[in-house]
C-alpha cells in the first residue's frame, strides 16, 4: 500500500497528481490542513495493518508527537519519507526520512510538488516528461510567488482553476491531461472561465479592501480581514496596496484558520505564524485559530473600525500639495502633513500632537500616520467642511483660496 499525506492547496495536489500519476490506484492520497494532519498521521500508524506501507508526507509538517512515532517507526525498518520546503520545518532534516529544501543548489526556490517530482525521478518510479516539466513550474512558480514578479497569469489561472473546480474535479482533468498532452496548455473554455473568475477576485479585493482593519500584535503592525476566498491573492494585493502594514492576517471562519501574507522583506511572517503554533514561508504562513489566535486577531476584527482609506478622486487633498496633504481616520481624528522650509522637515499636526511631529520625508511621515492612527487621505468634500468650521469661511471661500485656507489653518495650529 502506498500512502501519501498532504496540503489541500495547489501545490499539495500537485503531488498528490505525482503519486497517482507514479503509483496509478495503489496509493492513496489523504488531502489536510494544519488542523487535521497530526490526527489523521497519528491513526494510520497505530492501525497495525499499515505497517508495510509506504508512507509519504508532502508540503506539511507534523508536531513533536508524531514527529517520534513516524521516527520510531522509520528505525523499526518500515517506511517514512517527509518532502517539504518551508523554513519552519527545517528540523526534520536531522531525520534521515526528512528532506526539507526551501532553495535549491541554484538558488532557486523550491515547492514540496519540484522536489516530490525530482524524487520520484531519482526513484525511478516517474519519468521525466515536457508536459509535466511545465505543470511542475507552474505550480512553483504559484507557490513561490515567482508568478508575481515574472507576470507569469499561466500559473496564477492554474490555481484558480483548482478553486473552481475543487480537489477532486481538478485531479481528475488534471490526471487526464497530463497523461495524453504533450504540452500545458488550457482551453479556449478555460481561458474564457479565467478571465470571468479574475473579475470575481478583484471585486472579492476591492470589497475586503473596505473591511479590513488595523492593530497591533506581538510589535507588528497588522491588518485583519475575514476571507474565505482567494487568500493568497488577497493577501499579495491588500499587502500592497496598504504598505504600511506589516502584514495581513486573514481569518477563514469556516476553515478555522488564519492566514498571513506580507510584501515587505524586513518581516518574517513564518516566524510570527510559530508564535501562534503555524508555520510557513518568510511571506506567507498561516496557523490554526485556537482560542488564543482567535481573541488575538478575530476579536479585533469586530471591534475596530475599519482602515480609513486613500480618498482617490481629490482635486484639492493631494499628495502633491504644496500647503499640506489632509489625514483623517473614523475616530474623526485630524492630521496635517506639511513640508516646513525653514527645518527641511515634514511636520505632521493634530489635536493631540503637542507639539507638532517631525521626518525627514513624506513617505515617512504618512507611514507614521497610517500606522498609529489608522488615518488615510481625507476625501475633497470633508477637508473642505473641516475648514469652513475651523476657519468660519464659507464653502466658496475655502476652494477659492484653498492654499491660503491650509495655510492659516496651519498659522492657527503652530
Amino acid at each position: 500500500m502506498m500512502k501519501l499525506f498532504t496540503d489541500s492547496d495547489l501545490d499539495g495536489v500537485g503531488c498528490g497528481l505525482l503519486a497517482t500519476l507514479a503509483f496509478g490506484s495503489e496509493v492513496d492520497v489523504s488531502y489536510c490542513s494544519y488542523r487535521n494532519l497530526n490526527e489523521r498521521v497519528r491513526s494510520f500508524l497505530e492501525n497495525r495493518q499499515h505497517d508495510s506501507a509506504f508512507v509519504w508526507i508532502t508540503d506539511l509538517a507534523v508536531n513533536h508527537e508524531i514527529e517520534e512515532m513516524l521516527d520510531h517507526r522509520f528505525k523499526t525498518g518500515k517506511h517514512v519519507q517527509m518532502i517539504d520546503h518551508h523554513i519552519t520545518a527545517l528540523h526534520f532534516n536531522r531525520h534521515p526520512w526528512g528532506w526539507v529544501v526551501p532553495v535549491d543548489e541554484c538558488g532557486k526556490k523550491t515547492c514540496a510538488t519540484s522536489l516530490f517530482y525530482e524524487y520520484l525521478i531519482r526513484e525511478q518510479r516517474l519519468e521525466r516528461k515536457e508536459i509535466l516539466d511545465e505543470f511542475v513550474e507552474l505550480v512553483r512558480q504559484y507557490d513561490t510567488w515567482e508568478w508575481d514578479e515574472n507576470n507569469n497569469v499561466q500559473a496564477k489561472h492554474l490555481n484558480d482553476l483548482l478553486s473552481m473546480l475543487g480537489i477532486d474535479e481538478f485531479v481528475r482533468q488534471m490526471l487526464e491531461r497530463l497523461q495524453k498532452e504533450s504540452s500545458f496548455a488550457f482551453t479556449d473554455l478555460e481561458a474564457f472561465v479565467l478571465q470571468i473568475e479574475e473579475k470575481k477576485i478583484q471585486r472579492y479585493i476591492r470589497l475586503k479592501q473596505k473591511q479590513i482593519v488595523q492593530t497591533w500584535i506581538e510589535g507588528r503592525c497588522v491588518g485583519i480581514v475575514f476571507a474565505e476566498q482567494y487568500i493568497s491573492e488577497l493577501g499579495n494585493a491588500l499587502s500592497k496596496r496598504l504598505p504600511h502594514l506589516d502584514m495581513i492576517a486573514m481569518v477563514n471562519p469556516g476553515t478555522k484558520h488564519i492566514g498571513f501574507r506580507t510584501t515587505h522583506d524586513e518581516v518574517n511572517v513564518a516566524e510570527f505564524a510559530q508564535r501562534f503554533g503555524g508555520g510557513g514561508h518568510p511571506k506567507a504562513s498561516g496557523c490554526s485559530a485556537d482560542a488564543d489566535a482567535f481573541l488575538r486577531f478575530a476579536a479585533p476584527a469586530f471591534q475596530l473600525p475599519p482602515v480609513y482609506l486613500d480618498a482617490e478622486q481629490n482635486r484639492f487633498n493631494q499628495k502633491e500639495h504644496v500647503a499640506g496633504i489632509f489625514f483623517k481616520n473614523h475616530q474623526d481624528q485630524w492630521l496635517l502633513a506639511a513640508f516646513c522650509d525653514e527645518q527641511k522637515k515634514w511636520k505632521v499636526w493634530g489635536a493631540t500632537l503637542v507639539p507638532a511631529v517631525s521626518f525627514s520625508t513624506f513617505e515617512e511621515a504618512e507611514r507614521w500616520m497610517k500606522r498609529s492612527f489608522a488615518a488615510g487621505i481625507a476625501d475633497d468634500a470633508l477637508v473642505i467642511d473641516y475648514l469652513c468650521q475651523q476657519l468660519s469661511w464659507s464653502k466658496d471661500e475655502v476652494m477659492a483660496r484653498y492654499t491660503e485656507a491650509v495655510e492659516q489653518y496651519k498659522n492657527q495650529h503652530n
